[in-house]
């Protein structure tokens, strides 16, 4: 069953900016976290962002990573996280991962 955002991750003040996804428990490297992007050429830079990917926030050292799968991006742990840890990505690469 489709949950836009998994249970153990909630939308609440970012450390970052604004809001952003926090972990309650600890996520292990390599875990995926959910689908993030839809491509789609209908839409604005041809991509459909889910909750969980319209609330994931920057970073320069991301703890998590996305990972194509036909035209679906997932989010993927790129390093174990800690409990109340934001989830950050390294944004630009969306794009590059449908050239």
């Amino acid at each position: 069953m489709y949950r836009p955002i998994p249970e153990f991750l909630i939308v609440d003040r970012s450390y970052i900016e604004g809001r952003g996804i926090i972990t309650l428990r600890k996520l292990a490297k390599g875990m995926q976290l959910g689908l993030s992007h839809i491509y789609d050429e209908d839409f604005p830079d041809n991509l459909i962002r889910t909750p969980l990917g319209g609330f994931i926030n920057h970073s320069d050292k991301p703890n998590c990573q996305l990972i194509r799968l036909g035209r679906f991006l997932f989010v993927e742990v790129l390093k174990d996280i800690e409990p109340d840890t934001e989830i950050t990505l390294k944004y630009g690469r969306t794009k590059t991962l449908f050239s």
